[in-house]
């Protein structure tokens, strides 16, 4: 039965470049919806910028130019950059657009309608200079907790404390450097905490497969701290949609971001006479709405978003999917070490595209683990599984058939069922196609590196069918002519197989293949078990891809490291900048490095005996009920039992803490949380990659003891 998909990927924020972590989504995507086609059903893959916000407006103004001038300068890189890796959008469209304009209003009037939008005054800090109300993250000033200056206001990034901009001392304007004031204004709210919200997002969240298992658990430990209504409201100056009447108010952008999806695909129904009412009003069981997002955007899109839908009378999504972050060579993307790599560096250097698209394809799974693109196993794998493995058979055989047989394949019955009666060559032909529904199984399911992994087996095997039989030797044999066009027939036949099951990865090496194949019409998923009859002509092979060599991949590390701009976060959206904290989470001080590249200022050896490190046991570790980070540990010095609320948990299984020694400091003052009392910091190292290391000391050590 063929299927109906509305399928999107998260809009890019037009404040900066695509780089290769937003990647990995929209390779994801793409090969998703390539499968999807390849397999006959109607599926309509829409995208576009997130152009909306104050971050947007405030660069615009540094850059001494309209908003609308910066997106649509911002729409044509990211366009380039996407058609670059192939990912093929149906539409690719803007959020500041009429479409989504009205579908934001017409959302926003049926939530009024439904008693779910309310009105209520808002304290906050204000610009007296920029006359605007400001941000939590274009505030700073000086951390409440350890003193640090120059944190944002919403988290201390030298102690790792939460707090609100009003709790900042001293705090002053990141636009304009002004001593903000307090100011009140009225805010528009969805009121996600209504019980008809809440019955609603129990059942969606918790029922069928919408949203992947570990999805569902962390939707569950919000819904235990409670569903927060939602701000939906800026002030003027804002760049972004006036709420209907209410002058001088603004959807917040994170409120018109994900109607953008709507508003992109009624721009493509109305280009391409598709019914857009029946795509996105309940009512067609047929139609599915797919998103395909990163994991940090997970609140939105499961809470917010669905009940959006749900209360103004559209359709909710299908499914959700969601997937982690990547690292490079084990750690955070850097700057400083070249390895926060943008599309458009990559495609300038000169490397393949599709190298990337399988690597990430390789790598990437159903769930929402983080992945590491490793550049030694990037090169290692792309030189053996595609140059070695895959294009190696078509140049192994290819020219044989079009030197000696006029370029005409010879007549393979491989469609017999009896295995003690089949040939060589159709026994394993019939076993490439008898892996068709594993695959057909793993690219439904995201699974490509399983995918890649049984693709990969099967052109082990038809490689070692030609070392068995040796083709270069056959065509020096007299008499061996007929035996040599069957081995080269065989072998062309399977990777035209091969090359149907790669296809959603390699778009663009399998349409070469097509053309050298001289196939009338793309490959299509069912043609895996339809073999080109006896006689057909193939062309003559000319190479399909080359080696990456490492001298390119440093030739990329060294031109990211002298090009990158210093301001881009390596995070998804810019519009997190903007967005209020959901949770609460109160984390213990923790062990920060301090920036890369920079040593923290000398002190003397008394400054440092001020500090009074002590080795502690910990005797017991446990988690704190609301908080995300925090682990509750015991620590005995030696007789003294201390309490300590550690940031943690990310990390550390609290059973496997119990019993093992750390390095802890025993004179900070303590800390009142809402968990309670917190009494000292426990010492971890960390770094711009991904982890947590508590400090361990050597055996011998005896808690209590002084580091010194």
């Amino acid at each position: 039965m063929q299927r109906k998909i509305l399928v999107t990927s998260a809009l890019p924020y037009a404040n900066g470049s695509i780089h290769l972590g937003h990647l990995v989504e929209y390779i994801q995507t793409d090969i998703w919806v390539r499968f999807q086609k390849m397999r006959g059903h109607e599926c309509h893959y829409v995208c576009a910028d997130d152009t909306h916000g104050t971050a947007i407006m405030l660069r615009a103004e540094k850059e001494g130019i309209a908003p609308e001038t910066l997106i649509a300068r911002v729409l044509e890189e990211h366009t380039r950059d996407f058609a670059g890796f192939h990912v093929d959008f149906d539409n690719y469209h803007t959020t500041h657009s009429p479409e989504t304009r009205a579908l934001s209003e017409d959302i926003y009037l049926r939530l009024r309608e439904r008693g779910l939008i309310e009105v209520r005054s808002v304290e906050q800090f204000f610009d007296p200079v920029k006359a605007m109300f400001l941000p939590d993250r274009f505030i700073k000033g000086e951390c409440p907790n350890c003193h640090a200056r120059d944190q944002y206001g919403d988290n201390c990034e030298a102690c790792g404390t939460t707090y609100s901009p009003t709790d900042l001392i001293n705090p002053y304007s990141a636009v304009s450097g002004a001593a903000p004031v307090r100011k009140a204004s009225d805010h528009y709210f969805f009121k996600l905490s209504h019980p008809d919200c809440r019955r609603f997002l129990e059942q969606w969240t918790q029922q069928g497969d919408q949203l992947q298992e570990e999805a569902r658990n962390k939707i569950r430990e919000w819904f235990d701290q409670g569903l927060n209504d939602w701000d939906i409201s800026r002030d003027a100056p804002y760049f972004g949609f006036e709420i209907p009447g209410a002058p001088g108010k603004y959807f917040y952008v994170w409120l018109d971001a994900p109607i953008g999806y709507l508003g992109s695909f009624r721009n493509l129904a109305t280009r391409c006479d598709i019914d857009f009412e029946r795509w996105v009003r309940p009512g067609d069981d047929a139609v599915e709405m797919v998103h395909f997002i990163g994991k940090d955007i997970l609140y939105f899109h499961a809470l917010f978003w669905p009940a959006m839908l749900e209360f103004a009378g559209y359709r909710t999504p299908r499914h959700v999917f969601a997937h982690g972050f990547l690292t490079v060579d084990g750690a955070k993307m850097s700057k400083s070490r070249g390895t926060f790599i943008t599309a458009g560096s990559y495609l300038k250097q000169g490397l393949n595209p599709e190298w990337l698209r399988y690597y990430y394809a390789a790598k990437l799974g159903p769930t929402m683990e983080d992945i590491d693109l490793n550049l030694d196993d990037f090169v290692a794998r792309v030189n053996s599984d595609l140059v070695g493995k895959y294009v190696n058979i078509a140049s192994r055989c290819a020219n044989f058939i079009v030197k000696r047989f006029e370029g005409c394949l010879a007549r393979i019955d491989w469609d017999l069922v009896d295995a003690t009666t089949v040939s060589r060559e159709a026994g394993l032909l019939m076993t490439l196609t008898g892996s068709e529904e594993a695959l057909r199984t793993a690219y439904e399911g995201r699974e490509f590196s399983r995918a890649v992994r049984e693709m990969m087996r099967l052109t082990d095997l038809v490689n070692q069918y030609i070392d068995e039989f040796k083709p270069w030797e056959l065509a020096r044999q007299a008499g061996q002519d007929e035996r040599l066009h069957m081995v080269c027939s065989a072998g062309l036949q399977a990777f035209r197989v091969l090359s149907v099951y790669l296809k959603p990865i390699l778009p663009a090496v399998v349409a070469r293949v097509e053309a050298f194949l001289g196939l009338a019409q793309p490959l299509r998923w069912d043609d895996h078990g339809k073999p080109l009859p006896a006689g057909h002509r193939i062309n003559p092979y000319e190479h399909l891809m080359t080696r990456v060599e490492r001298k390119q991949i440093d030739a990329l590390v060294d031109a990211n490291k002298e090009s990158l701009p210093a301001a881009p976060s390596p995070q998804r959206h810019a519009q997190h900048q903007e967005r209020q904290v959901n949770q609460q989470a109160s984390p213990a001080p923790q062990a920060t490095p301090a920036a890369e590249g920079s040593q923290a200022a000398y002190i003397t050896i008394d400054d440092f005996g001020k500090v009074d490190l002590r080795v502690a046991r910990i005797v017991d570790a446990q988690h704190v009920e609301g908080a995300d980070k925090l682990l509750r540990l015991q620590l005995d010095l030696g007789g003294e039992m201390r309490q300590v609320f550690a940031g943690i948990k990310s990390a550390y299984d609290p059973e496997k803490l119990k019993g093992r020694l750390t390095v802890m400091v025993a004179n900070l003052q303590p800390r009142k949380m809402r968990f309670g009392e917190s009494q000292g910091m426990v010492l971890a190292a960390s770094g711009e990659g991904p982890g947590i290391f508590l400090l361990d000391p050597d055996d011998g050590a005896q808690p209590g003891m002084r580091v010194k």
